[in-house]
């Protein structure tokens, strides 16, 4: 009996121990989650709190935080008072959490930023522009039975497929040959509400780089010009641009959202997200292996700030990418040391992911000038070769297939030159150059799952053909 009893209570203390590691360890992930979406939705995204509460954060366990609004535009998260994270708002810079340093001292940075062009959208022609000429696209007359083909087809992305799980697509805009054909967006949303882009922000992240290619900043095939990396040689120096771009650097990072992990640490407990994900050591040889990483998409965003220097990094998306395609809605958030979270933060609208995906549609070049180095696009496009049914670029996600078995892909009734930004809760941007196609879709899907990508894009290319 008393060995019974000591057993129930070592199962009991280890239970409790567990039990207490596992809050210690997750509550300021609840918390640092649920202060950062509650800023950026309301400040970003023209969102009220109660909606954010109902949507983003209305799910167990993040239920469980409770949320006070600052009169210093800051927001704080706290669970029965504990584990408290603040998110402060900075005009340009978005929504930063305070993390490792103080809110004072993330307040005191003073980054250069790119200054606004003096430009009404409204009265420049599209893509430059939100103009829409009367004689193409979504200014055709409703009658016309093309539009009322296109209606039908993207009406599916608003049409809940589950019982109780709603889709919450918020933003549909197609384009066919340059020409905005379809616009549709959710009520309380329209062209000008910013969307959070996830881990769309990849590509803009692989776009910057190729940008810095073009100019002779990097070279994507040498050592990536991290300082620890190139001093330590223990492997890690063998880690090329090229990898951190196809996702094979082989560092030894745990991409998992449902616990306390390397990205979810990472994204809410961290101050330099390029850093920390930069201290993990190697685990596998660089190049040998596929692994999807948002810590390698902020090492590139590391790079990008070491090789402009804090006199042109906040600028630069702006002046050398968004100005120059008419995009003047997006922001790129920062962490608490001023890099971008090139992984995951940037807010913008459909229209403007529309006009990112034209230019990756047009091999770089936007209204005669080419952005890109001219075989980028070519490149950022061809699988990685570990990539199992290549399925991934250059930070894009492609629909390639296996390396001599093109049908084993990841959609296979969609074409296989199909490639896509993708974010978490159903971001997308679907580029088909074989048809001359650009799909943009927005949302908040609890479960990317649910959100049918074949039936969506194939009712839209039945209309198209």
């Amino acid at each position: 009996m008393k060995w019974l009893k000591r057993v129930v209570l070592l199962v009991l203390l280890f239970a409790f121990t567990y039990l207490v590691n596992y809050l210690w360890n997750s509550f300021p992930i609840i918390t640092g989650y649920s202060a950062k979406m509650a800023c950026s939705c309301m400040y970003l995204g023209d969102r009220d709190l109660k909606s954010v509460q109902e949507q983003e954060l209305g799910k167990f366990p993040l239920q469980l935080a409770s949320l006070t609004i600052n009169p210093d535009s800051t927001i704080t998260a706290a669970i029965a008072g504990m584990a408290k994270q603040t998110a402060v708002f900075r005009p340009g810079l978005g929504c930063t959490l305070v993390n490792e340093l103080s809110l004072d001292e993330i307040k005191a940075q003073a980054w250069q930023l790119a200054e606004l062009p003096s430009i009404n959208p409204d009265t420049v022609d599209w893509p430059m522009g939100d103009r829409i000429p009367a004689d193409t696209g979504i200014a055709l007359q409703n009658a016309s039975a093309f539009e009322q083909s296109i209606r039908t087809a993207i009406q599916f992305a608003f049409t809940d497929q589950k019982p109780d799980e709603p889709l919450r697509t918020r933003a549909v805009v197609v384009l066919h040959k340059g020409r905005m054909v379809a616009e549709q967006y959710a009520p309380g949303y329209d062209r000008h509400h910013r969307h959070l882009s996830w881990s769309m922000a990849k590509s803009i992240t692989g776009t910057l780089i190729g940008i810095l290619v073009k100019e002779g900043r990097i070279s994507i095939d040498q050592p990536a010009p991290v300082k620890e990396w190139l001093t330590e040689k223990d492997g890690r120096e063998k880690i090329t641009v090229q990898h951190l771009l196809q996702q094979t650097s082989g560092l030894d990072f745990e991409e998992n959202y449902s616990k306390s992990s390397d990205a979810t640490n990472m994204l809410f407990r961290k101050a330099n997200m390029a850093d920390y994900t930069a201290a993990h050591p190697l685990k596998d040889k660089p190049g040998t292996l596929f692994y999807y990483s948002s810590g390698n998409s902020n090492i590139l965003s590391g790079i990008i700030r070491t090789s402009l220097g804090d006199s042109l990094y906040h600028r630069y998306p702006y002046e050398r990418l968004f100005y120059k395609l008419g995009m003047y809605i997006p922001v790129m958030e920062v962490d608490a040391s001023g890099n971008f979270v090139g992984s995951s933060y940037v807010f913008a609208n459909a229209r403007d992911w529309a006009r990112l995906g034209l230019l990756y549609l047009q091999n770089g070049n936007w209204m005669g000038e080419q952005l890109l180095p001219e075989n980028w696009v070519q490149l950022a496009t061809k699988p990685a070769s570990v990539a199992p049914v290549g399925e991934y670029g250059y930070q894009i996600w492609l629909n390639a297939g296996a390396p001599g078995n093109p049908a084993n892909r990841k959609f296979p009734q969609l074409p296989a030159d199909l490639y896509y930004f993708n974010g978490f809760e159903g971001q997308h941007v679907y580029i088909i150059p074989s048809k001359d196609l650009v799909i943009v879709r927005l949302g908040q899907t609890a479960n990317s799952k649910w959100f049918d990508t074949q039936t969506f894009v194939n009712g839209i290319l039945e209309v198209i053909n």
